[in-house]
C-alpha cells in the first residue's frame, strides 16, 4: 500500500513531460468541436453560394439536354461525358470544399497548434490484436463514451424535432407553391435546422473539449518518482554527479601539482595550509599563485617543494591570508605585496639572487 501510493500521480507535468506527450501525438482535442465548425460553417457556405451553385448547375443541365443527339452521337457509352460533368461538377463545388478545408485546419491549430508529429503516424501493431480491442471495447471509458454519445444524440434530436416541428404548418403550403418557392422555403428550414443543432453541437463541443482537457491533464500528471527519473535523466543522479565534480577535482589538483616545481616558494602555516608562489620580475607584473592546499594537499605540496629544491618558509599570518584572499593562478593582492615581497626577498638571498 505504501508504495502504491507512493506511486500516486499527483504531481503537475513538468514542461519536458509535456513536450514528449506532444512528440507522441498526446494532445487535449476535441473531434466534436471539428465537427461543430465545420458543419456550421460549411453549411453556411454553401446557402451562401447556393444561387451561385444552382445557376451553374442548371447551364450544365441545360447545355445538356439541348445538345443531347450531338453528345450520343460523340460519345454513345457517355463514359467521357460523365467524367467530364464530373469534373465541371467538382470545380463548382470547389470554394466550398477549400473553405471546408480550411476551417478544419484551422479549428484543429486553434486547439493544439501547429507541429508535425511522425510518433503517431507509426504503425503500432498491439492496435491489430484483437484481444486488445476487446478489452478496449468493454472498457469503463467505452460506456462512458457510449453513455456520452447516446445523451449527445438524444439533445441534438431533439432540437431538431422542435424545429421541425415549429415550420409544421409551412408544410400545408408547399404543394402551391413553385419549384423555386419550394427549394427556397427549404434551403431556409435546412439553414434553420443546421445552425440551431449546430449551435447546441458547439456547446456540446466546448463542454467535451473543457473534459479533453481534464482527461489530457490527468493522464500526463506525474508521481514523485517520476519526477526523480526525469531529474537523473536532465540533469544526471546526484552519485553521478558527485563522482564527476569528484574526478574534477583530482585532475585540478594534479595540473596543480605539476606547477609546484616552477614555484620560487612556499609559505606554509606549518602544518595545515601551504601555498607556493611564483615571481618573474621580467615577465610578471606581481606574484601569483601557483597551488595551494590544506591539510594533506599542503603535505603533498611541501613535499614537492622539498624535492625539487624549493625554499619552504613558514609565516602563518600570510598562509592564512593568501589561502582565504586567493585562488590557484591569481595574482596576490596588493594588501599583501609588501609581505610577499619581504618572503621573496628572503628566499632571493638565500639563492644568492638580486630582486628587480
Amino acid at each position: 500500500m505504501a508504495e502504491e501510493s507512493f506511486q500516486e500521480r499527483t504531481e503537475k507535468p513538468t514542461s519536458r513531460r509535456r513536450r514528449k506527450a506532444r512528440e507522441q501525438g498526446k494532445v487535449a482535442k476535441s473531434m466534436e468541436l471539428n465537427s461543430a465548425a465545420i458543419l456550421c460553417l460549411g453549411f453556411l457556405s454553401l446557402y451562401m453560394m447556393g444561387p451561385h451553385l444552382a445557376r451553374q448547375t442548371m447551364q450544365i443541365m441545360a447545355y445538356t439536354l439541348a445538345n443531347a443527339p450531338q453528345i450520343a452521337m460523340a460519345d454513345p457509352t457517355f463514359v467521357s461525358v460523365f467524367g467530364d460533368y464530373m469534373v465541371k461538377f467538382f470545380l463548382v463545388l470547389s470554394p466550398v470544399f477549400v473553405l471546408v478545408t480550411l476551417v478544419a485546419i484551422g479549428i484543429n491549430v486553434a486547439q493544439v497548434g501547429f507541429k508535425i508529429t511522425p510518433k503517431a503516424m507509426e504503425l503500432k501493431f498491439d492496435k491489430l490484436n484483437m484481444a486488445n480491442g476487446l478489452k478496449r471495447l468493454v472498457s469503463v471509458r467505452s460506456l462512458v463514451q457510449l453513455v456520452r454519445d447516446s445523451i449527445k444524440l438524444l439533445i441534438i434530436g431533439f432540437v431538431a424535432y422542435k424545429v421541425i416541428q415549429g415550420e409544421f404548418k409551412s408544410f400545408f403550403l408547399l404543394p402551391d407553391m413553385s419549384v423555386a418557392q419550394f427549394a427556397s422555403q427549404m434551403g431556409k428550414l435546412a439553414l434553420q435546422l443546421t445552425l440551431k443543432v449546430g449551435a447546441v453541437i458547439f456547446v456540446i463541443a466546448a463542454l467535451d473539449y473543457m473534459y479533453q482537457r481534464y482527461e489530457f491533464e490527468k493522464s500526463i500528471r506525474m508521481s514523485k518518482q517520476d519526477l526523480k527519473d526525469e531529474y537523473k535523466e536532465t540533469e544526471g543522479s546526484p552519485q553521478l554527479k558527485s563522482r564527476v565534480r569528484q574526478m574534477q577535482r583530482e585532475m585540478a589538483r594534479s595540473r596543480m601539482m605539476q606547477d609546484v616545481p616552477k614555484a620560487d616558494v612556499v609559505v606554509t602555516n606549518p602544518t595545515e595550509i601551504a601555498v607556493a608562489l611564483k615571481y618573474d620580475p621580467e615577465e610578471m607584473d606581481a606574484p601569483y599563485v601557483l597551488a595551494m592546499g590544506e591539510r594533506l594537499v599542503a603535505q603533498r605540496i611541501k613535499e614537492l617543494a622539498r624535492e625539487c629544491g624549493i625554499p619552504v618558509v613558514e609565516d602563518k599570518p600570510l598562509a592564512r591570508a593568501l589561502f582565504r584572499m586567493c585562488d590557484v593562478g591569481q595574482v596576490v593582492p596588493t594588501t599583501l605585496y609588501k609581505a610577499v615581497a619581504e618572503v621573496l626577498a628572503y628566499v632571493y638571498k638565500m639563492k644568492g639572487k638580486v630582486v628587480g
